[in-house]
């Protein structure tokens, strides 16, 4: 007996997503093809019913800042309570954790060779908040336990793609000897290509981020082939955020996976949005 890996589920997580929702804009032509692509997550993630998320995603200075930057960091909480980390967004529900599972993968990765940061107290931000938003809309608690896993994407240096995924897969050899079985989603937050400062504020790269929508199911090696140097060269500094998908896609394991769902969208708050839900074949 093992966990269950039902799927994965991929998100853009952009700030101006949650000041969407407080505005009740959805429907609006500016955001409607971005919130138009989140009903089929629903539909799914209702039938697959999982009973934890396995979040990876990348912490904007609400837990670390460029003083103490871990590069990957795995949350051990009964609970991770939201906080604006100061772009006016509401507070969302905490979320409840499950320490049990965090320490099973905490000692896997570990064993494999990583040297993490253990964080027993961990509070969340909106990387990892919104897509949560996004997928149960109108639930007066969350539905799933987490286990969230903060990779730095900030401060130089950069975990490197193969790094990431090769941390999800330690991650899903870690589910795999889970004697229990618990019904588990991968989630990646983040991205796609954007760029929010400097001479390239506004920059979008279309063409790559389809490349990384077109080979994340059924060829992940592909988007391994670039450093993180070359990633923020083509997709956009915060665009190194596919590095989210990439240990989440890792997490999966190997194998050839059906696309559920797919939405790409630009642009939003100068970023190219995302969806996309993968299941094992």
């Amino acid at each position: 007996m093992s966990a269950q890996i039902i799927g994965g589920y991929f998100s853009s997580h952009v700030p101006g997503i949650g000041g969407a929702i407080a505005r009740g804009a959805q429907a609006e032509p500016y955001w409607k093809p971005f919130f138009d692509g989140y009903p089929p997550v629903r539909t799914w993630l209702a039938q697959a019913r999982p009973d934890v998320a396995i979040v990876f995603y990348n912490d904007h200075g609400l837990n670390f800042f460029l003083d103490a930057m871990p590069t990957f960091a795995v949350g051990a909480a009964a609970a991770y309570p939201n906080e604006d980390e100061g772009w006016g967004l509401p507070v969302y529900k905490t979320f409840q954790g499950d320490p049990g599972l965090s320490w099973h993968i905490i000692e896997e990765l570990v064993g494999s060779g990583f040297d993490i940061t253990m964080c027993q107290k961990m509070k969340v931000d909106h990387a990892l908040s919104i897509p949560f938003e996004l997928a149960y809309p109108d639930v007066a608690a969350w539905p799933v336990k987490i286990v969230p896993i903060a990779i730095n994407t900030v401060q130089y240096p950069l975990p490197s793609p193969q790094r990431c995924y090769d941390l999800g897969r330690a991650v899903h050899r870690a589910l795999q000897s889970w004697q229990d079985d618990t019904r588990v989603v991968v989630i990646g937050s983040g991205g796609l290509s954007h760029q929010l400062d400097g001479a390239r504020a506004g920059f979008i790269n279309a063409d790559y981020d389809r490349f990384c929508l077109d080979h994340l199911a059924n060829d992940p090696e592909a988007l391994l082939r670039h450093s993180t140097e070359e990633v923020a060269a083509i997709a956009g500094t915060q665009g190194v955020e596919i590095v989210n998908w990439i240990a989440a896609r890792g997490a999966l394991g190997q194998g050839p996976h059906a696309e559920v769902t797919r939405n790409y969208h630009i642009p939003i708050s100068n970023t190219a949005a995302a969806t996309l839900v993968l299941t094992p074949t």
